[in-house]
């Protein structure tokens, strides 16, 4: 008996071992429910591959890529406040006749209620970017998700006297797989991209030439574009920007479009 008195010991510091793998594993699960959305370019002039795939996304009315036998693009700005470039952009965008997503944030509507009236009058989408731009992936409640969109939905009516459209773009890309299968019952069709650069650092603004290097070489067919209307420096190439990808053959998509391609 003497020889044995260690055995309910060792079987004890294996069970509280094995528990903590368990409980290890399971938050290592959670984690992975939860992503930011990330991109890797793997041929240019190709479509990069997303964290994950298009047909993943579309079983929850998501997409970040269009139709890859179409020589089309989708543009789409974020703005979570006005910087004094809209109007700049605004202008180029109705030069080419190219239509564009704007997805907004509660701030936004509040202070800039002209500018969103310009948008619409010029045929472009408000989409739903949150009242107030937190990390979504964060919020599992669904009440929490919903009041988040709802509260920015009212806002846009009492602003626009129109219903909002139904998509949506998850703040810096955060997200969950249950705030997709949220937002799809809500009926939003969430949007993200596949093809950015870093253009919303105000103070260290890429050259035109940088951003050129970016937006360029790495558009694709089907290429859901995200640029900042905050960035001066997207104001200032916009006009050449669009030129230069109608010389490649490109035309401009709605997110309708976007949504109703195979």
């Amino acid at each position: 008996m003497k020889r044995t008195w260690w055995i309910p010991i060792l079987l004890l510091l294996i069970a509280v071992l094995t528990v903590g793998v368990v409980r290890r594993n399971q938050e290592k699960s959670e984690l992975l429910e939860t992503a930011s959305w990330g991109l890797s370019f793997q041929t240019e002039g190709e479509a990069p591959v997303g964290n994950v795939s298009n047909e993943k996304l579309r079983s929850y009315d998501a997409a970040f890529l269009g139709n890859t036998q179409e020589k089309k693009i989708y543009l789409t700005f974020d703005a979570g406040y006005e910087n004094g470039c809209t109007e700049k952009i605004l202008a180029a965008l109705e030069k080419h006749q190219a239509p564009a997503a704007f997805f907004l944030v509660g701030n936004y509507l509040e202070q800039n209620p002209e500018l969103v009236k310009k948008m619409l009058a010029q045929g472009h989408t408000v989409g739903n970017h949150t009242y107030h731009h937190y990390d979504m992936s964060k919020i599992w409640e669904k009440e929490a998700f919903r009041k988040e969109l709802e509260d920015l939905e009212q806002l846009y009516l009492e602003t626009t006297g129109s219903p909002m459209p139904k998509f949506y773009r998850p703040p810096q890309g955060c997200y969950s797989e249950d705030n997709l299968k949220m937002a799809q019952e809500m009926g939003y069709k969430t949007v993200f991209w596949s093809l950015a650069y870093v253009d919303w650092l105000n103070d260290k603004q890429p050259s035109p030439q940088e951003a050129f290097a970016k937006l360029i070489p790495r558009v694709h067919n089907g290429a859901v574009v995200l640029l900042h209307s905050t960035s001066t420096t997207n104001a200032e190439i916009l006009d050449e920007l669009l030129t230069r990808w109608k010389e490649l053959g490109y035309s401009f998509g709605t997110l309708n479009d976007l949504f109703q391609s195979p």
